[in-house]
């Protein structure tokens, strides 16, 4: 192997998908790869969805004036979707036949080229016919991964036909997996957009050069197993490198000022936020409001009712009503705005988190070791949910079901979340987890290794 002196420094592109869920690993592997001397160029759909997504480019550039970005312009979609954030994926693929001039003319050349894996799709023709490896970030857990891998096989399966009787879904080399956990799109006969592309960008990512997950060995070591030593039965299926959790960046600091946690009692505090893209109901909001009242802990609960943070116009009085705000003053600290988990999470009055379990959340909480009660809204969400009982980050309500399925009352919130916050062995539990997330990106630890270890190789495309 070369030394590091003559090998030549990697260029790398990413391009992230809509979202902060997708856009947050991108930001964090662009500062981890430009921190151990790879050039980056960062790929910018435009326009993005949400502010909160502009903000965080505009900080990582700030922070980081060596990486490069470049404009990718989005083509107009001739059937808009309902969903700004799914259409916003339509957009970049519908627009990807414009990639190649913009890769090609890169220089230094791109040594290869990271997508997110909702791209797979159409990004990955268009790496093959450049001659440049692409490799897939895939923004959720190994376990979910398994599934996604595994998907365009059930859906032509007989399986999916008896889906209506089964209680589990069957499929060699996959872990039983409740159908109760499944995406209800991916669930239905017949095709429907989600369904399709789902199917496609699988097929893709399982042909791509590489596929990098956000998560550590000790976290997923089963998932990660089964992937890496062919137990999916697939025909071709590329090396899977745990490279997480991916470390949060100073930048990401948000202008949030948090006097308000620093005079809270150490572990006292119950963080609620169901992560940039659920909107729950109003009367939603305020049972969740009236639990958290009557639960008798401390909290600090960012409130959302729209999808994109654009149109949070209405101020909190609006949403939750005056007379609940009057109630809540006394133990909590209510926010309407985009706040930033890596102010919350690592303070140290916050001792529990109230979340969706969107992956990044679920990294976050491991990072900083704060215990979980999930109540999974959507997506990839109960897989997850799943992996946070069973290695003991914290619980899960199943009875809840889907976010949108039911009005949770407020007697129940308030009972999960005194039992969160009082369970002692979930605190232990997460500090040890906290320590072993730590440890895998450190020097010699298995995320570290296995990055640097994909650099190298890269040095020499």
């Amino acid at each position: 192997m070369p030394s590091s002196s003559d090998r030549k420094l990697a260029h790398v592109a990413l391009l992230p998908s809509a979202g902060m869920g997708h856009l947050t690993p991108f930001l964090r592997l662009a500062a981890s790869l430009t921190l151990q001397n790879v050039q980056v160029t960062f790929i910018i759909p435009h326009p993005t969805v949400s502010l909160s997504e502009s903000q965080a480019l505009s900080q990582l550039f700030a922070s980081f004036p060596q990486i490069k970005h470049q404009q990718f312009h989005l083509l107009p979609l001739d059937n808009p979707s309902d969903d700004p954030f799914f259409e916003h994926f339509q957009l970049i693929k519908n627009s990807s036949r414009l990639l190649s001039p913009l890769l090609s003319a890169l220089n230094p050349p791109l040594s290869v080229f990271i997508t997110d894996m909702s791209l797979a799709s159409t990004v990955t023709p268009i790496t093959e016919a450049i001659s440049l490896p692409n490799y897939v970030l895939f923004t959720s857990s190994a376990k979910m991964l398994t599934f996604f891998l595994c998907y365009p096989t059930l859906a032509d399966s007989k399986a999916m036909d008896e889906l209506d009787e089964m209680d589990v879904i069957k499929i060699r080399g996959l872990e039983l997996m409740p159908k109760s956990w499944i995406p209800p799109p991916l669930l239905k006969k017949g095709n429907n957009i989600l369904k399709t592309s789902f199917i496609e960008d699988s097929r893709k990512v399982a042909e791509s050069s590489g596929i990098l997950v956000n998560t550590f060995e000790s976290f997923e070591q089963e998932s990660l197993r089964k992937l890496n030593d062919c137990q999916l039965l697939l025909e071709r299926l590329p090396s899977v490198v745990a490279i997480g959790p991916l470390p949060p960046c100073d930048f990401e600091k948000s202008q949030l000022q948090l006097t308000w946690l620093d005079d809270q009692p150490a572990g006292s505090v119950v963080y609620v936020s169901f992560g940039s893209r659920t909107a729950l109901s109003r009367d939603q909001v305020r049972e969740l409001g009236e639990g958290l009242v009557r639960s008798g802990s401390r909290f600090i609960w960012v409130v959302k009712d729209k999808k994109v943070d654009r149109e949070d116009n209405e101020g909190l009085e609006g949403v939750i009503g005056d007379e609940l705000m009057e109630r809540m003053k006394e133990k909590g600290l209510v926010v309407r705005n985009w706040v930033n988990q890596e102010d919350v999470l690592s303070h140290p009055a916050v001792g529990g988190f109230f979340s969706h379990c969107g992956w990044n959340s679920v990294m976050e909480a491991a990072w900083h070791g704060v215990k979980i009660l999930a109540w999974p809204q959507h997506g990839d969400q109960k897989v997850n949910a799943d992996i946070v009982e069973r290695i003991g980050l914290g619980t899960w309500v199943k009875s809840w079901g889907w976010g949108e399925e039911m009005i949770v009352n407020r007697a129940e919130i308030a009972e999960k979340i005194g039992e969160i916050m009082g369970n002692e062995s979930l605190r232990i539990q997460a500090l040890g987890i906290k320590e072993e997330a730590r440890k895998t990106v450190g020097v010699g630890g298995c995320s570290n290794k296995g990055l640097s270890e994909l650099i190298n190789m890269w040095g020499k495309f």
